[in-house]
């Protein structure tokens, strides 16, 4: 295990603590300015400096809100914005930074395991350090490495986020589902419910990649870490294995899903639009998502209030049933950037607390620090109780390297489509690991 790695990682111990207090107190789009155009320079004659942040989806709620406010602050600063799906941004931003022409500002996800992880990113020396900004100062103990390497902060997040069921609430009226299901024996009986009402149970808009790996990490905190706490500590003194845990038995029951008929026909052809879509519309009765997308389903919906979430329960005991909730994707200054400094100036911005309130409410997450006008989304009250003592961070996060994801979403389009078993499934996963 190397030094950097070793900073990489947040302990389950550290991370349940953590959450613990918080719980006492969680895509293709179109280029766009988050401003209206200015001219070269301000109505006193100074010169306007241009800021490019290239981001993904579900920023730009946020992005817009606050680059506006900023904008008005401090008016010889212009925000251009623009966004693109999560798996071009793994490739094509991460390209640009190696190249030297990257935005002043980028899309960053916490902790290691993707090619746009902080770690990944800052050990190559393409991102500035935020360490002497005052709002790194409020960073909870338990989330300090998915922000920090090497004791120096690297990503700017507003909080944390869950993943779950976002789920029609009208449409489960109308199948006769009185409340969400709290073990997994009940949430097949929601789901043949809802088929036998005409709905589909569970829209998987699996051509998205990023999306085929949602359901696993919605079971997996209850078949692998409820079993086995240190499990991540173990896989990575290689005294542990994704084909000899509770991954198979988390990716049988994402296969038996498919097998009772509860997702729509052709996952492998669905969009994340068209998921989206189909919940908001009635058409389906939930999907698996992350909660930082829920004002994506909201925006499709006749009613925003119909749509709400619940945990997926991964174990027929209630009480063994875990959730995963981990830092939601955030931002950095780009180390060899034009405007480094008016950059990280953005980013203090953002790191004060009405903003930070800002951003979390915009995507339904919980903020990072909160005061008296924090909120929490009613939409993710429920995934609270857990928080304390069982909830883990996102799979991802505490991975070695940037290969596991990628043979991650493969694999999964792989089963889904029958090209694959799951032990050649969590064979690959394996390799991928040890590199």
């Amino acid at each position: 295990m190397t030094d950097l790695l070793h900073h990489a990682r947040v302990s389950r111990g550290q991370f349940l603590r953590m959450m613990g207090g918080l719980a006492a107190a969680t895509l293709a789009t179109t280029a766009c300015s988050t401003r209206p155009e200015t001219t070269a320079t301000t109505g006193g004659g100074g010169a306007t400096t241009e800021l490019k942040f290239i981001g993904v989806a579900d920023q730009k709620a946020p992005m817009d809100e606050l680059a506006a406010a900023y904008g008005k602050a401090t008016p010889t600063v212009r925000l251009t914005a623009s966004y693109a799906p999560t798996d071009q941004v793994q490739t094509s931003l991460r390209t640009q930074l190696g190249a030297g022409n990257a935005p002043d500002l980028h899309v960053v996800y916490p902790g290691n395991g993707s090619a746009m992880s902080m770690t990944q990113i800052a050990q190559a020396g393409l991102l500035a350090d935020l360490s002497a900004q005052a709002w790194t100062k409020t960073i909870p103990a338990g989330f300090k490495p998915a922000f920090q390497l090497d004791g120096k902060t690297y990503l700017y997040s507003a909080g944390s986020s869950v993943i779950g069921a976002v789920y029609n609430k009208k449409v489960f009226q109308q199948a006769g589902i009185d409340a969400p299901p709290t073990t997994w024996s009940e949430f097949l009986a929601v789901c043949d419910k809802l088929k036998k009402a005409g709905v589909t149970p569970i829209a998987l808009g699996a051509q998205t990649p990023w999306v085929t790996q949602l359901i696993t990490y919605a079971l997996v905190p209850s078949t692998v870490y409820a079993k086995d706490p240190t499990f991540d500590d173990k896989q990575l003194a290689g005294q542990a294995t994704f084909a000899g845990s509770g991954w198979h038995q988390a990716l049988e029951m994402y296969l038996e899903l498919q097998k009772r008929g509860y997702f729509n026909d052709k996952p492998n052809g669905t969009t994340f639009e068209q998921q989206t879509a189909m919940v908001a519309t009635g058409k389906a009765g939930m999907a698996v998502q992350v909660s930082a997308v829920l004002p994506d389903f909201r925006k499709a919906a006749a009613s925003p209030d119909d749509l709400s979430m619940f945990p997926l329960p991964g174990a027929d005991d209630a009480a063994q049933v875990w959730i995963p909730a981990g830092v939601v994707v955030g931002l950095g200054a780009a180390a060899k950037g034009r405007n480094v400094e008016q950059a990280k100036a953005f980013i203090d911005f953002l790191g004060r607390q009405e903003n930070i309130n800002a951003w979390a409410k915009a995507i339904a997450a919980i903020p990072l620090t909160q005061d008296a006008s924090s909120t929490i989304d009613p939409a993710v009250q429920s995934f609270l109780p857990f928080t304390k003592d069982r909830a883990v961070p996102f799979m991802d996060q505490r991975w070695p390297n940037a290969e596991v994801q990628p043979v991650h979403f493969a694999v999964v389009q792989e089963l889904l489509a029958g090209d694959s078993t799951i032990d050649e499934a969590l064979k690959k996963m394996d390799e991928a690991y040890r590199k």
